[in-house]
């Protein structure tokens, strides 16, 4: 017998996600809640195996919730339940510990499926996520893999404005006239496909162009 717990402020999903689970006789629903706090207090008394948690909810998100409650029961595992597919979601609640991310659209056979991969210590996450996490891991590399061709001068001043330093304060140090650091910074601007001098130190760190 799988006992599940389900966390979530909206009444509606709870009762969805029970309803389609109540002829599973391998499945038992052991406790609904609608906030943290009241997550916190019911699995200090019993803890299921598996727990729908919601990543939006009244009191503390999901994401923190995740990590808290993994530190109190390292055995429990988490399926984290949302409305939205943005995968800055997924990494960061996958990095506090859950074992798998669904949509609350999601199907009975797929609930199911998720229950059997995280119980058997794996993880779970529907195919459009996983797609959606493979585009942009691709997406990363081809980036990091097309460094752009830099200048000795733009690599110079690139570095001078990573330390914050002022326009006037560069051509100083490099012995060139403000305009020709204004010049350079363009460039930089126009290489690197930033929108500023912000997203060039972004760059900079993501694509590691300062080191030789």
């Amino acid at each position: 017998m799988i006992k599940v717990a389900i966390t979530d402020d909206h009444l509606l999903v709870m009762q969805g996600i029970e309803s389609m689970l109540q002829f599973e006789s391998s499945i038992k629903i052991t406790g609904k809640y609608s906030s943290a706090e009241k997550t916190l207090e019911a699995l200090s008394e019993e803890q299921p195996d598996v727990l729908l948690l919601d990543i939006n909810l009244p009191d503390i998100n999901g994401i923190d919730l995740c990590k808290q409650l993994l530190g109190l029961y390292p055995e429990l595992k988490i399926i984290a339940l949302s409305s939205h597919d943005d995968t800055n979601f997924v990494k960061r609640i996958l990095k506090n510990g859950a074992s798998g991310y669904l949509l609350k659209n999601t199907s009975k056979e797929e609930l199911l499926e998720a229950f059997e991969t995280v119980l058997s210590d794996g993880q779970y996450l529907q195919p459009n996520i996983q797609q959606k996490l493979l585009n942009q891991s691709l997406g990363t590399q081809k980036r990091n893999t097309l460094k752009p061709k830099l200048t000795r001068r733009e690599k110079e001043v690139l570095a001078a404005i990573c330390e914050e330093m002022t326009t006037q304060e560069i051509a100083e140090q490099l012995f060139i006239s403000p305009k020709t650091v204004e010049t350079h910074r363009m460039n930089l601007i126009s290489k690197l496909g930033a929108r500023n001098s912000v997203g060039l130190v972004k760059i900079a760190i993501e694509q590691e162009l300062l080191k030789d």
